[in-house]
């Protein structure tokens, strides 16, 4: 079981859940400043106006990040820091710290996979509508714009936008996530043609303005159904299941990725959307189908599925106790399996997991260490199943862990924590933790340390991360 030697290992974090300084050198507020002031919205009343303050601790975090061996590094910039009212007024502070990161990721030989849009989209743009907003297609060209003349000399790896799923489904439909709307279907529904026209200008815009030849893809989630069995009857179904888009929710792939990667919304969304549809002209699609050079993956979880007497996929149960993560989302390593190939099939176009990881209550121990096990036992069998998948000729290029570090989850606050990498959200110390050494010997073995019974011919004797109780023995042994 083995990765391909091309194959890019990285973890990922979010501009908003870990950068901090919401309030210096310029920064315009993002619709996530505005949720977390919204009584009740978050998690014990908890913001990002701090985070583990990436944004004068980068250079520790790039060098945790060297350490832990990554080739890859998938980041995102807030758009209200560059540009504070979303379009006019650049932010020559806020350009200037974006050059840092990237030119410190660099140097210490890391590939800067930067995301234009996760989420934090500038208030000042939603007091204009936002996303419900047609001009926000150009609003949106015009940041990508500042951001490839800026930074597209260096950045060769782009995704334009994360989870639209979420950001529409629970942001403006649920009202559970910023901007915290319940809008009619038929809005969400704008909103949603709105943001797959911005990723197209967005395309259009990097392979204008970028100095280079910019690699670029997006990262929606993935929804994955997968068989509980290897019978073709199950496999079918599952297959059929997962690229469905016949129910009046937005938790699909095929609603956004058809027009994305194929040109033109699936017939089975607009049955059942009807009317609420909104208008939209062939330019549209064209515009929306922009040639991506690699379909991002967001995989946490699926659900599993088995074919009923007239081969339609029916929801397998899970079992008492089946085990799941600090979400209460269950552990599904088959998804990295079967997601990626039905994308893959679909679309033939390569793929990269842009976010897979694992909540946990993680904590520092007395010892002065955070110890993961769960962390390294979920990654261990999720990556498995890639692995599989690539040796079935699914054409998987990259793997990003989420995340890096424990951050802000959203409106769940600091409680659950994804990160390689602990963080005192008090003393913004930060540790890395027992998956954080297994992640950096994974990555120096090429992958072979998913198989615990498969030693690779020279095992990597990597010391990294000294814990303090080391260091403790380390100094007393010198003495000695």
């Amino acid at each position: 079981m083995s990765f391909p030697s091309a194959f890019i290992w990285g973890a990922a974090a979010a501009s908003y859940q870990i950068e901090g300084a919401a309030h210096e050198d310029g920064r315009g507020l993002s619709v996530w400043d505005m949720f977390c002031r919204k009584d009740g919205a978050i998690f014990s009343g908890q913001n990002g106006d701090v985070a583990c303050d990436h944004y004068h601790r980068w250079r520790e975090d790039i060098q945790l990040m060297k350490e832990m061996g990554l080739k890859a590094y998938r980041l995102s910039i807030s758009w209200p820091r560059v540009l504070p009212d979303g379009i006019g007024y650049a932010n020559e502070q806020g350009l200037a710290f974006y050059d840092r990161l990237i030119d410190g990721l660099l140097a210490a030989g890391i590939t800067p996979y930067v995301t234009l849009f996760h989420w934090d989209y500038p208030y000042a743009l939603y007091c204009r509508g936002g996303w419900l907003n047609r001009d926000s297609v150009d609003w949106f060209a015009a940041y990508v714009k500042l951001m490839a003349q800026r930074i597209g000399d260096r950045v060769s790896h782009w995704v334009t936008l994360n989870e639209p799923q979420c950001f529409l489904g629970l942001g403006h439909r649920d009202g559970v996530q910023a901007p915290g709307l319940k809008l009619a279907w038929m809005d969400v529904l704008r909103a949603t043609h709105h943001v797959l026209l911005a990723h197209g200008r967005g395309v259009q815009t990097l392979r204008e303005y970028c100095s280079g030849d910019p690699i670029i893809g997006w990262a929606p989630i993935g929804e994955v159904k997968f068989p509980v069995s290897s019978s073709a009857r199950d496999i079918d179904a599952a297959r059929t299941r997962t690229m469905a888009a016949d129910s009046r929710d937005l938790w699909n792939n095929t609603l956004f990725s058809d027009p994305v990667c194929l040109g033109h919304y699936p017939q089975d969304a607009l049955r059942v959307w009807g009317r609420d549809f909104p208008k939209f002209s062939q330019q549209d699609m064209d515009l929306i189908h922009q040639k991506i050079d690699f379909y991002g993956l967001n995989i946490y979880r699926g659900q599993p599925v088995r074919a009923d007497s007239e081969g339609r996929a029916e929801n397998v149960a899970g079992e008492p106790g089946s085990p799941n993560n600090a979400y209460s989302w269950s552990i599904d390593p088959p998804t990295l399996y079967w997601g990626p190939k039905f994308i893959f099939e679909r679309y033939k176009i390569p793929v990269v997991i842009t976010e897979n990881g694992f909540a946990g209550l993680d904590w520092v121990g007395l010892d002065g260490a955070v110890h993961d096990p769960q962390r390294i036992d979920f990654t261990r069998r999720y990556l498995a199943e890639l692995a599989r998948a690539i040796g079935d000729g699914v054409d998987v290029r990259g793997y990003f862990h989420w995340s890096l570090m424990d951050n802000f989850e959203w409106a769940d606050g600091y409680r659950q924590r994804f990160g390689l990498i602990h963080v005192d959200y008090k003393t913004l110390r930060r540790t890395p933790k027992d998956s954080a050494r297994w992640y950096a010997n994974l990555i120096r073995s090429n992958g072979r340390e998913i198989n615990p019974d498969e030693t690779p011919a020279v095992t990597p004797q990597v010391t990294i991360f000294t814990h303090p109780r080391e260091k403790t023995e380390s100094a007393a042994r010198a003495a000695r």
